[in-house]
């Protein structure tokens, strides 16, 4: 197994001096070094084909000793030297100091095809960043990790991605749902991969402790390697540098929403510099349309994290990051100027995703009226929002009234009467005239929104059916999921009982509707 190793982050930016592993707090350093644990009977259940062919490697070098181990945290890959990341943030809006990598080890970097990638082990253990948990995963929240991210990547959503997933042969006690039940369950490792792992929090951390010097230290690192486009460090660097954070963060969030995913827990140290979905615990898609539906247990009470809050969420942490680089450009207005575009630069770019899923090309000033009429109608019923925007593709513009061609979209269609059925029918009419405007044919449209609308999502009750499963030694789900979700845009006839709402009896299961932090 060869890799064109480039390791940067831990060799250019400052390393905490104490060696040993123990929790404590680490000041004036970037990262830790520390040694991935050792396993018991490591097991690889699954590779990412497109991210060996990323990273330069082969199918053939999967099935050798040496992957095995690197990739479960039992052998380190020769001149090279793991580290945990050290950095805090704002946890459900309240600052929580130091967090760090808890439970990710960084092995190496790899520079592919002109493309940076960090490798990272989940679950391979403590580091001085793990507080009082043990820096291990257990394989249901692996999977899920695993499938998630190359499941958003292939919908075009700008994310990390995974290489592998193992058993790790240990057993990991864990309470699921945190009421007092700790149960044993099968670890797990996985290794993911991104150009740079760096988080809002990683910022954040140097500004709490007023140390400066480091905070510059590590942006003009980051400018360096993933925004040398900007030049040289300088103040209006700095000011470009978070107005493109901004940037992608916007756009990150919009593809958030067009396929209907919830994050689930957005604190700032799980917030990505360069605009990527990081960290998949307490995730799902929508399965009614429902701005206010989270699926974090934690977040039950308050919402801060829901689904229709996401866009806000995220000028919040941008407005935290703002504030962690003031030290370094002493003006406030440049930074409130680029806050206060993302307000607007996020109400056009959301009329844009909303029109494109509408199938609607051409601008009309009414265009914002009919998608809040179609918002507030979606919320009269449960109805599912996979199944009704794929569906919507199917209506012919000449018909006014085509509430039967989205009906299979409905939970409870015996709602769908009265009132509920007039409001429905009533926007059907505005939507085909709407679509008179339109100058492509009915079947141009439907092509252009079946390639924004996807027809599968990794729902959560098939990733807890592929956990069950794999529960029991039966890996063939998560291969089947995996392979489905390559193409979510694609009609895949042969996986068609995929597209289908969720069932009654996943509606309150653990794992399905309800989901803790816990991994």
């Amino acid at each position: 197994m060869k890799l064109n190793i480039k390791d940067k982050f831990n060799k250019e930016l400052p390393a905490d001096p104490i060696l040993e592993n123990s929790r404590r707090q680490v000041s004036e350093a970037c990262f830790s070094y520390v040694t991935p644990k050792q396993t018991k009977k490591p097991e690889l259940l699954h590779v990412s084909p497109e991210m060996l062919d990323s990273l330069g490697l082969s199918k053939e070098d999967t099935k050798s000793d040496d992957f095995l181990k690197v990739f479960t945290g039992n052998k380190v890959l020769e001149e090279t030297k793991p580290y945990a990341m050290c950095y805090g943030g704002h946890q459900f809006g309240n600052w929580a100091g130091q967090l760090g990598d808890g439970r990710a080890i960084n092995l190496c970097e790899v520079e592919n095809k002109g493309k940076n990638w960090q490798l990272q082990l989940k679950g391979a253990g403590e580091t001085p960043y793990s507080r009082n948990a043990d820096g291990l995963a257990v394989l249901r929240s692996s999977i899920r990790e695993y499938l998630c991210s190359e499941a958003m990547f292939h919908l075009g959503v700008p994310t990390t991605r995974a290489l592998s997933l193992a058993l790790s042969g240990d057993q990991v006690l864990r309470d699921v749902m945190y009421d007092g039940n700790p149960a044993y369950e099968k670890g797990a490792i996985v290794c993911r991969t991104a150009e740079s792992f760096l988080r809002f929090g990683n910022y954040q951390i140097f500004a709490a402790r007023q140390d400066d010097k480091n905070l510059k230290v590590l942006v003009d690192y980051t400018i360096k390697y993933h925004f040398s486009n900007l030049g040289e460090p300088s103040k209006d660097t700095y000011i470009a540098f978070f107005k493109e954070v901004a940037h992608r963060t916007l756009n990150m969030i919009i593809q958030w929403q067009r396929v209907g995913f919830v994050h689930g827990v957005m604190n700032t140290d799980n917030m990505s510099i360069l605009g990527l979905t990081i960290d998949y615990g307490p995730y799902g898609w929508l399965e009614g349309y429902d701005y206010g539906w989270t699926p974090n247990t934690t977040d039950r009470q308050h919402k801060r994290y829901r689904y229709g809050n996401q866009p806000n969420i995220g000028l919040w942490n941008l407005l935290q990051l703002a504030n962690a680089l003031y030290p370094l450009i002493e003006e406030a207005s440049p930074l409130e100027e680029i806050l206060n575009q993302y307000k607007t630069d996020f109400e056009n770019e959301s009329l844009k995703m909303m029109c494109s899923k509408l199938g609607l090309a051409i601008e009309d000033e009414n265009d914002q009226k009919l998608i809040q009429e179609l918002e507030d109608v979606l919320h009269l019923t449960e109805t599912d929002m996979t199944i009704f925007f794929r569906s919507l593709s199917n209506i012919k513009r000449e018909n006014s009234k085509e509430v039967a061609a989205i009906k299979s979209a409905f939970y409870k269609p015996d709602e769908v009467v009265g009132n509920i059925k007039k409001r429905w029918n009533d926007w059907f009419m505005m939507y085909t005239e709407r679509l008179q405007m339109e100058t492509l044919s009915d079947k141009e449209r439907q092509l252009k929104m079946n390639a924004v609308n996807p027809k599968y999502v990794l729902r959560n009750y098939m990733a807890q059916l592929a956990i069950d499963a794999a529960d029991k030694g039966d890996y063939q789900l998560i291969d089947e999921l995996f392979q489905m979700l390559k193409n979510p845009y694609e009609e895949q006839p042969k996986y068609e009982k995929w597209f289908a709402k969720r069932p009654d009896w996943a509606r309150h299961k653990v794992g399905c509707s309800m989901l803790s932090c816990s991994s």
